[in-house]
């Protein structure tokens, strides 16, 4: 969940990083008493995520900057669209401009190609998740994007839920001697009820192991459109059937039209392409306390 105390903490790290001493060009180019208004601009069409991170930027930067937002995260916009507006005094602005718009434009990037995914199986019950491939210390940034493009969120870290991939099995049955199902049994003997177990598998023949343990979901990873097929016959509605692997904007029809329930896509936050959106700055001539650039809100003087 994105709250506001991990927004403040990623941005201000954001913010230190970028102007650690200060924003050195506009304290020397731009007139303390200088105001300005400006707009986020769309360049292309796509879908909204990072309004409140956006916000943050700029009053994380100086409070006196007014921020209104013309859409809510998960909204549709066209290229030309105005997303935000923004007035305050202007060397603040342009020092929050480049935080501001890396952010919105990387979460926008992901809720739009999430968006795309979500369209390609609308017709079916499958539904979109992403993956742990996240950028370090974006994460809570990056799932909240996959949401706002209509998709939802796998596990949020390693501590939330019980995931078995083919190493851990082999590690395990070789130090335990126990065979899959039993050490999966052992397993979750030691689970609270409210602990969700899944399996990875890369064979069928895997499959019956598995399901005799009982576990929550199991992860059909990289198998063909056949195969997936007959897993989602052999599980029969005894777990979750999660498709993983050689999944893109080509194949992912495919293959939620095999029945599966979640197809998990790497590609929503590790390949991803930041949309294309800008900030529009308008400098008001009179520059004096007080002044306020046209059609913008009157600022509280620094």
């Amino acid at each position: 969940m994105l709250t506001d105390q991990i927004i403040e903490t990623v941005v201000r790290a954001a913010l230190l990083e970028d102007a650690p001493w200060g924003d050195l060009t506009s304290q020397l180019l731009i007139p303390e008493t200088a105001y300005a208004s400006a707009r986020l601009a769309a360049r292309e069409p796509g879908t909204f995520s990072g309004g409140a991170v956006f916000t943050a930027a700029m009053k994380l930067t100086d409070p006196t900057i007014v921020v209104d937002l013309a859409l809510e995260d998960g909204g549709r916009f066209e290229a030309g669209d105005t997303l935000a507006s923004v007035s305050g005094p202007a060397r603040s602005v342009l020092q929050a401009e480049r935080v501001a718009l890396n952010l919105v434009q990387r979460m926008s990037g992901i809720a739009t190609l999430t968006a795309s995914y979500v369209a390609e199986i609308a017709h079916t019950s499958a539904r979109i998740v992403d993956t742990r491939k996240t950028t370090p210390g974006l994460r809570a940034f990056e799932r909240h994007a996959v949401r706002s493009g209509g998709g939802h969120n796998h596990r949020f870290s390693l501590s939330d839920a019980v995931m078995a991939k083919d190493n851990h099995l082999a590690v395990l049955t070789a130090q335990s001697g126990l065979s899959v199902t039993d050490a999966l049994l052992a397993v979750r003997a030691q689970l609270s009820h409210t602990t969700h177990l899944e399996v990875e598998v890369d064979r069928i023949d895997q499959l019956g192991p598995v399901l005799a343990a009982g576990v929550d979901t199991i992860m059909l990873d990289n198998f063909t459109l056949d195969g997936l097929r007959e897993g989602v016959e052999i599980i029969a509605g005894r777990a979750i059937v999660e498709a993983s692997g050689n999944v893109n904007l080509g194949t992912v029809r495919d293959i939620a039209e095999t029945g599966v329930d979640v197809i998990s896509v790497g590609a929503l936050t590790h390949s991803v392409r930041s949309l294309d959106l800008g900030l529009d700055v308008v400098v008001d001539a009179a520059a004096g306390p007080g002044a306020v650039a046209s059609g913008a809100e009157e600022p509280t003087a620094p």
